[in-house]
């Protein structure tokens, strides 16, 4: 089955809190940045300052842990966690990381405590919707989005690796293809999704190569797959660009860099993710050995 991502786009503000928000919806990551907003006295449970971001669309998702006399909010640009620290006037807020006397972070911990949940569930929901090519029954009690690129050696040994859980029905892999290893690797990942059925092109694919890939990890010379019978696609069509691309910006919404990445609720429904896959790690995310 294939799912295309649908994009979601926010238009820049010319007021001076749009323009601000524009700047927090751009980090990757809480820094220094004082937003001094003048706003007007509104008599509701948040600081001018806050509603004025709030109303430009950031999201303020509640309280966040700070030190006695220090009032503090987690908020969300996006899937980007915000720390915003207000200062006594409630003119005025500052967003970024509260550094203790030893230089200690107060921040990372209870942001991420904060806002985990709310940004993880809507990464999910962008994962559902993305591009992805199916592997198992789709009435398989667990689910595991893998980022695949179709040079990527440690992909088909995990591929290889999860044939007992998938052949068994307990897991559905769902492969969210990307191009990103090697110069051939968009244009193989293209070729992929413009098969008639991309599914059992990914499928034969893969089962081409456990028996060279093993090989090559028990000589300690691991290298890129290089399966010529997958000829890349060049130029690559427009529409299939246009999903490689999306899936890209999905991965990297996870802040997932390198393939394979893994994303997967577990037995208790939580969302977790990692990238990579040793074999002493394979039943954490796909459940006891079939």
């Amino acid at each position: 089955m294939i799912h295309t991502v649908n994009h979601v786009t926010h238009d820049g503000a010319d007021t001076l809190s749009g323009e601000l928000f524009s700047r927090l919806f751009s980090l990757a990551a809480p820094a220094a940045l004082a937003l001094m907003i003048a706003a007007p006295a509104i008599a509701q449970d948040l600081p001018p300052a806050l509603r004025a971001l709030q109303a430009d669309g950031l999201e303020i998702l509640g309280p966040l842990k700070a030190p006695a006399g220090i009032q503090a909010w987690a908020a969300r640009a996006g899937s980007h966690p915000v720390a915003l620290y207000a200062a006594p006037d409630g003119q005025h807020v500052i967003a970024g990381t509260l550094l203790d006397k030893d230089g200690n972070d107060l921040t990372r911990e209870p942001l991420q405590a904060a806002t985990a949940p709310s940004i993880s569930s809507d990464l999910w929901k962008q994962l559902e919707t993305a591009t992805w090519l199916a592997d198992g029954k789709p009435d398989a009690a667990r689910i595991v989005y893998v980022f695949t690129d179709p040079n990527c050696p440690y992909c088909a040994k995990f591929w290889t690796d999860a044939r007992p859980w998938v052949d068994a029905g307990r897991v559905q892999l769902r492969h969210v293809i990307v191009g990103m290893l090697t110069p051939t690797s968009p244009g193989k990942a293209a070729a992929l999704l413009s098969a008639p059925d991309p599914a059992k092109a990914l499928y034969d694919y893969e089962a081409r190569q456990g028996a060279g890939v093993a090989a090559q990890m028990a000589a300690g010379r691991v290298r890129p797959v290089n399966d010529e019978a997958l000829k890349p696609l060049d130029p690559i069509p427009a529409d299939i660009q246009g999903k490689l691309l999306a899936n890209m910006a999905v991965m990297q919404a996870w802040s997932l860099r390198a393939t394979p990445a893994f994303v997967w609720r577990d037995d208790k429904g939580q969302i977790r993710q990692r990238t990579g896959m040793p074999p002493s790690e394979i039943e954490s995310v796909l459940g006891a050995r079939p």
